[in-house]
């Protein structure tokens, strides 16, 4: 794939080795490390949200470039409202400044935003702004930016299991494709490719019914630190891969 303008040497080389006919078109990312990307430099743990809300810029700038269709970052799980009450009132905050600031650009780059989770325990004036930032990009069509919030897998499911039960569907009516209909992403292509960063090894009650088939990319890099050379490098090593989709596993 050609590189953008003015790349360095490296990063040249790697757009260079993309296949253009293989990009995933749905792309989910675990942003793990902003904490400790901070700890290791000093900084407050706010600041490492930050770095962290800096490199969702340039991922969906990676993202464009690339061709991707979709990409869902995990923002703000069902788990983290056990976090300290001050770290959860800047995140709230920081949200809402990011979509405050993004709305211009998502605009002029042609990006949709949509929301997945629980919104009913957002602060009323995060969900004031994501309801504006919605409504303005939902014509958008080159990328879309989904942002997990107050999401948790297991919730999706059985969320989807009352809304079934709800609209009184029958057993023998029920399928894959009618369940997946009433999960939060029922509009998105399930991921092709999940990334999960910091070097830990699990997926953190993340898409759990969506990423059946996804291919999982580790890295140790941190967040923050999660440039284009690395998504070039999760795109590289997913297209080395043969994806089988179940048709081969069991004895």
């Amino acid at each position: 794939m050609k590189p953008p303008k003015g790349v360095g040497e490296l990063e040249s080389k790697l757009w260079l080795e993309i296949d253009e006919n293989n990009i995933p078109s749905h792309v989910a990312i675990i942003m793990d490390g902003n904490g400790r990307w901070a700890k290791e430099r000093g900084l407050s743990r706010i600041k490492g949200h930050k770095g962290g809300a800096k490199a969702i810029e340039n991922a969906l700038d990676s993202a464009l470039h690339l061709g991707v269709k979709v990409i869902t970052v995990y923002a703000f799980s069902t788990e983290n409202w056990i976090r300290p009450e001050y770290e959860v009132s800047v995140l709230m905050t920081l949200l809402f400044q990011f979509l405050k600031l993004q709305k211009k650009k998502l605009l002029e780059k042609d990006i949709k935003l949509s929301i997945i989770g629980d919104r009913s325990k957002l602060p009323s004036l995060v969900n004031r702004e994501i309801d504006r930032v919605l409504e303005e990009t939902k014509e958008n069509k080159s990328l879309v930016f989904n942002i997990a919030l107050n999401y948790g897998g297991r919730a999706d499911i059985l969320n989807a299991v009352k809304k079934v039960i709800e609209n009184g569907i029958g057993k023998e009516d029920i399928n894959e494709e009618l369940f997946s209909s009433f999960l939060y992403t029922a509009d998105l292509p399930d991921p092709d490719l999940l990334i999960r960063t910091s070097g830990e090894i699990r997926v953190s009650n993340f898409l759990l019914w969506q990423i059946a088939y996804s291919e999982l990319y580790f890295t140790d890099v941190l967040w923050p630190d999660f440039d284009t050379i690395e998504m070039l490098k999760a795109i590289i090593e997913y297209q080395k891969r043969e994806r089988r989709f179940g048709g081969t596993g069991g004895i």
